[in-house]
């Protein structure tokens, strides 16, 4: 494998006790595997000390830097910040909660060589019964819906060579914005490999996913992106 220059970005709110472990980790992973490489924090409105945290290690690592949303934009909105703000050949992301492994980055790189993007899937969810049960519901939902043919659309620890997000622009401020990104890059034809990886118990915090409001919010731009994709078949 030949050796590539790599983005690396988590999306943060409310990770205060665990992005300093992820980015200590990933650290001397890029330090062993890139000459050329930066992490990027977007911090998206944290209302605990997210903000100051992430400000912190900046300092202690010289290849970090920061993104700050003096406003929550949503997961979407903090996907689309790391992509964009993104400056090297691949890219690669993970949640700040720390449910993934973030050395299993190992197990996407050799797959990079002979495809667009690599999407890992849950060997095994370790979440409540509640949330397997609903995480199973959405990823069928969006097979059935939208023809995705991914094994776990669910699961953020993702490789992708940068000139895919040439091709596409995603919009979504929810986190449906994952549906449309992979509907998207498997409408334009890149190529997809997909890798088991493990998940891992919420060490701290809870989701900001399961309350009624922001469901009912994700269920309405679930719709309209359907009307989008499958009706009016708008990839860019």
């Amino acid at each position: 494998m030949r050796e590539y220059s790599i983005s690396v970005f988590f999306p943060v709110y409310n990770d205060e006790k665990t992005i300093p472990k992820l980015v200590a980790e990933i650290i001397p992973i890029l330090n062993s595997i890139s000459k050329d490489y930066e992490v990027i924090l977007v911090e998206d409105g944290s209302p605990d000390n997210s903000a100051e945290v992430v400000d912190q290690l900046t300092k202690k690592y010289e290849n970090v830097r920061v993104i700050h949303h003096e406003k929550n934009k949503g997961y979407g909105g903090a996907l689309r910040s790391g992509i964009c703000n993104s400056t090297k050949e691949l890219i690669f992301y993970t949640d700040g909660d720390g449910q993934y492994d973030v050395k299993e980055i190992q197990r996407l790189l050799p797959l990079i060589e002979k495809a667009d993007v690599v999407n890992g899937y849950k060997i095994k969810r370790s979440d409540a019964l509640y949330r397997i049960f609903f995480g199973g519901l959405y990823n069928l939902g969006t097979r059935i819906l939208f023809n995705i043919r991914l094994k776990d659309i669910d699961c953020d620890f993702r490789l992708f060579r940068k000139y895919v997000f040439k091709d596409i622009k995603l919009r979504s401020d929810t986190g449906v914005i994952c549906v449309e990104m992979m509907k998207k890059i498997q409408e334009k034809r890149f190529r997809i490999k997909e890798v088991p990886v493990h998940h891992y118990p919420r060490l701290s915090g809870t989701s900001a996913f399961f309350n009624f409001k922001r469901i009912f919010a994700v269920l309405t731009m679930f719709g309209i992106l359907w009307v989008k994709l499958i009706l009016w078949k708008d990839y860019e």
